[in-house]
């Protein structure tokens, strides 16, 4: 889809550099899809969150990753 829009020059360099685009048109577009992927990422969480209650926990990684006993074993 052709569209003109103004974007600020600091935003699109930014983009740019962040993105490692070649082009404006490459760093908005990967911009765009970098924002759709985390938005959908984060309708994935929100829908799973709470329905895998035997996944491990965040704090019980934490803890496991500080024991001892786990680190040798690796």
């Amino acid at each position: 889809m052709k569209t003109t829009i103004d974007i600020p020059d600091k935003s699109l360099r930014e983009a740019i550099k962040h993105t490692g685009a070649k082009t404006k048109r490459q760093a908005v577009v990967t911009a765009v899809d970098e924002f759709n992927r985390r938005r959908r990422l984060e309708e994935m969480a929100e829908r799973l969150h709470g329905s895998c209650p035997d996944f491990i926990s965040q704090e019980d990684l934490k803890r496991m990753r500080q024991d001892r006993k786990w680190g040798a074993k690796r």
